[in-house]
């Protein structure tokens, strides 16, 4: 399984939604596993970006499908990143 570094911003409207009803970040997570990823962390920042959310996704169809649904709602920006273990990337420069 791949990993996947997310920082997102609230929208407006995602601002909006989140003070009316917080608990609704737990609610996207679900939907987040529904759609064939999986939350491993989660932050709340503060800057830049509103949160940091470390997902798990078989690839990169997978990963893109689920921040496309995501984006169209309108509630939030997405930066995804993906993320290389560094035992895995330091391999990568063995000869």
């Amino acid at each position: 399984m791949a990993v996947y570094v997310v920082l997102s911003k609230l929208t407006d409207e995602g601002r909006k939604t989140l003070k009316a009803k917080p608990e609704r970040v737990k609610e996207v997570n679900e939907e987040i596993s529904k759609m064939g990823a999986r939350v491993l962390h989660q932050f709340a920042l503060l800057g830049e970006y509103d949160f940091l959310t470390i997902l798990e996704a078989q690839d990169n169809v997978t990963i893109s499908k689920v921040m496309v649904d995501l984006g169209s709602r309108g509630t939030l920006e997405t930066n995804t990143l993906s993320a290389i273990p560094i035992e895995d990337f330091l391999t990568g420069f063995k000869s």
